[in-house]
C-alpha cells in the first residue's frame, strides 16, 4: 500500500514542483533532482527492477547528465534543467527515454515560441508589478524549460515500470 502511494506521488509531485518553481523563480532547485534520485532508489527494487535494470537506468541517466551538462556549458540550457532532465531519465530507462526526449524537445520548442511571442507584446501595467511575470517577460531571461521537462515526464510516466507495478 505504501509503495503504491509512493508510485503515484513522488514522481508526479516532483514534476509539478519543478514546473511551478521554474515558472515562478526561473530556477529548478537541486532538491527536486535529489528527490527524484532518492525516490528512484527506494522504488526501483520495490517494483521489481533487478540490479541489471537499475544499472541500465543509472547508466542512461549518467549519459543524459553528460549530454545536458555539455549543453549547459554552451549556455543552451540552465544547470537546473540539466540535472532535472538526467534525474527524470533515471525513472524512464531504455523503453521510454527516447520518447521522453522527443516530447521534451517538442514541448520545449512550443514553450519557447510562446514565450518569445509574449515577450514581443507589452506587458500590461497591472501585471508588471508581479515579479515573476516581469522576469518571464524580460528578453534578458531564459525560458523556464523545466515546465516542458515536467510536462513531458508526466506524459511518459504512465508507460514506466512504476505504473506497470500498479497494474495500469
Amino acid at each position: 500500500m505504501i509503495t503504491n502511494l509512493l508510485i503515484i506521488t513522488v514522481f508526479p509531485l516532483a514534476m509539478a514542483l519543478a514546473a511551478a518553481t521554474d515558472l515562478f523563480t526561473m530556477t529548478v532547485p537541486n532538491k527536486i533532482a535529489l528527490l527524484l534520485v532518492a525516490g528512484f532508489a527506494v522504488l526501483a527494487p520495490l517494483v521489481g527492477l533487478g540490479w541489471s535494470e537499475i544499472g541500465l537506468h543509472v547508466l542512461l541517466a549518467a549519459a543524459a547528465l553528460v549530454v545536458t551538462f555539455a549543453m549547459f556549458s554552451f549556455g543552451w540550457i540552465g544547470g537546473g534543467d540539466a540535472k532535472l532532465f538526467a534525474a527524470t531519465c533515471l525513472w524512464f530507462g531504455p523503453e521510454t527515454i527516447l520518447i521522453y526526449s522527443i516530447y521534451a524537445s517538442l514541448l520545449g520548442g512550443a514553450l519557447t515560441l510562446l514565450i518569445l511571442f509574449l515577450r514581443s507584446v507589452p506587458l500590461p501595467a497591472t501585471l508588471s508589478s508581479q515579479g515573476w511575470l516581469a522576469r518571464l517577460h524580460s528578453p534578458e531571461e531564459g525560458v523556464p524549460y523545466g515546465i516542458a521537462l515536467a510536462a513531458a515526464g508526466l506524459l511518459v510516466y504512465p508507460d514506466t515500470p512504476f505504473m506497470a507495478a500498479l497494474g495500469v
